[in-house]
């Protein structure tokens, strides 16, 4: 059966603009691992390794205006929101690249013989190593911070992992041209270009999380594809690391005392976050609670008056424009819920953005409305308002996991304490007076959560990220001869380490 063809397409009319590639084969699937697989060893310099990474973000920055160009045809993200992803992009490949340089992600900690200890202490020596070839499953709504050269592949490079990706439908020729900067990249720092290997469609999706060199894989996607996968990581004889960004609803709750002091400010910013980038990033604060009253009338009015004014967008591709126009009928049909700015439909190619409202009080207890408890993406908020500080409690003890919490108060609210306790548990990064669309590429970073916004306790962004594919092993007793040069006598290559 001949290859199918992958085309690229122009989401602002649905027409396909090139053929780009083909779907890869089991066997070309098999070829690529093996052909990572054997650029491990190379991967081992780490001065080769930081001079790729910093050699992929000078390539991409030189290509700059070709890289914008090609992913604004293929996402309708436009050129001003792309450049500012691709300084993103060659901003975290050289963040990693100190990183590697610096080496405290080895974790490198030394145990002298102790025999007064009980029971007694030997050599014991422990660092990290790299687990192998990753499977990186390329992002629709980042062409580029999350998708070839994202924060996935600049994290296993850095770890000393080759990597396949498995391109994204909805940029098939952004990430072709990515991938042959990648692999120049290498090729400047003396490795083999088979460092970075890519591969198109579903079944060699499936084909690369099921191929037994594969030691981890990295994706950012829909719950459902994600889902799979993990339990296909799972399922082998062999199973594997999954770390998986799946979904996030990432609640805000907006204060009585925050609603009277700024209920304007909060309204607008709350608009301007939910309608970035079409409302496709995964931090989007999706569910809002905030209360009755005149201070949230006020609250609802500012929002839907700042939302009024974005005009109709193009979504990624017009599959998530059907979803999201579905999605949004099904949630406004449901009992009590009102559209104070209908969300859906704007043209035969855009969506309108806008909120849907409702008591919270049908969202304490399981029932239909649990349908307004899950991710609906695109630009939408629910607001449920609340009565009492018992309702926020009653809701929020009824949230899935996330990547984010927000929580707007008052230096002098009383009620802050306690519910930032309650929004802590719910998500792996908690604002306060802030929205969350913004995620800086930063040591601190933590960009994961509880499932289903991730399926591990591990970051996708910022210097951490590097941790999800390595594995610590110790050497106890070994001739310093023997030893790894990161963990002789003398520390020769100056790393951090912790000795006892």
């Amino acid at each position: 059966m001949a290859a199918e063809p992958v085309w690229s397409v122009d989401p602002r009319t649905g027409k396909a603009r090139e053929q780009v590639a083909v779907e890869a084969t089991a066997e070309e699937v098999d070829q690529a691992v093996r052909a990572a697989h054997a650029a491990r060893a190379a991967l081992a310099d780490r001065t080769a390794r930081a001079a790729l990474l910093r050699a992929a973000a000078d390539l991409l920055d030189a290509a700059g205006e070709h890289v914008i160009e090609a992913a604004d045809a293929e996402t309708a993200l436009g050129p001003t929101r792309l450049t500012g992803e691709l300084a993103r992009t060659t901003g975290q490949l050289r963040l990693f690249a100190e990183a590697v340089e610096e080496g405290s992600f080895l974790d490198i900690r030394v145990d002298r013989p102790d025999p007064d200890r009980t029971p007694p202490w030997p050599d014991l020596r422990r660092m990290k190593i790299p687990l192998g070839v990753v499977a990186v499953y390329a992002a629709s709504n980042f062409p580029l911070a999350f998708s070839v050269p994202g924060g996935d592949t600049a994290s296993a490079l850095a770890a000393g992992c080759p990597v396949v990706v498995k391109a994204h439908p909805d940029h098939p020729a952004t990430s072709e041209l990515c991938a042959s900067l990648l692999r120049r990249a290498a090729v400047r720092a003396g490795l083999p270009e088979d460092v970075v290997v890519l591969v198109h469609g579903f079944e060699a999706g499936t084909e690369l999380i099921r191929h037994p060199l594969v030691a981890a894989a990295g994706f950012t996607g829909s719950v459902r594809g994600g889902r799979a996968l993990f339990d296909a990581a799972a399922a082998r004889p062999v199973p594997i690391p999954f770390h998986g960004e799946l979904g996030s609803l990432n609640p805000v709750v907006v204060t009585e005392a925050a609603a009277e002091e700024r209920a304007a400010a909060i309204g607008a910013g709350l608009a301007a976050s939910m309608t970035l980038g079409e409302g496709q990033f995964c931090t989007k604060p999706g569910f809002v609670l905030a209360p009755e009253g005149e201070a949230g009338d006020r609250f609802l009015k500012a929002l839907t008056a700042a939302v009024s004014e974005t005009e109709p967008g193009v979504m990624l591709d017009h599959r998530m424009r059907e979803a999201f126009v579905a999605g949004v009928a099904e949630r406004a049909a449901l009992p009590g819920v009102t559209a104070p700015l209908t969300p859906g439909a704007g043209g035969p190619h855009t969506v309108s953005a806008g909120c849907l409202m409702l008591p919270a009080a049908p969202l304490a207890t399981a029932g239909p409305h649990d349908l307004l408890l899950e991710e609906c993406f695109g630009p939408v908020t629910v607001v449920a308002r609340y009565g009492s500080r018992e309702e926020i409690s009653a809701v929020l003890s009824r949230l899935p996991g996330n990547l984010t919490a927000t929580l707007h108060t008052t230096d002098e609210d009383p009620e802050a304490a306690s519910l930032l306790a309650e929004l802590a548990p719910l998500a792996g990064r908690v604002l306060v007076d802030g929205w969350p669309t913004g995620v800086a590429v930063a040591p601190a970073q933590h960009h994961g959560g509880p499932y289903p916004a991730t399926t591990a306790a591990s970051t996708s962004v910022g210097t951490a990220a590097v941790e999800r594919w390595l594995r610590p092993i110790t050497y106890q007793s070994t001739p310093d001869r023997l030893l790894p040069p990161e963990l002789r006598d003398g520390n020769p290559l100056g790393l951090p380490r912790r000795e006892g």
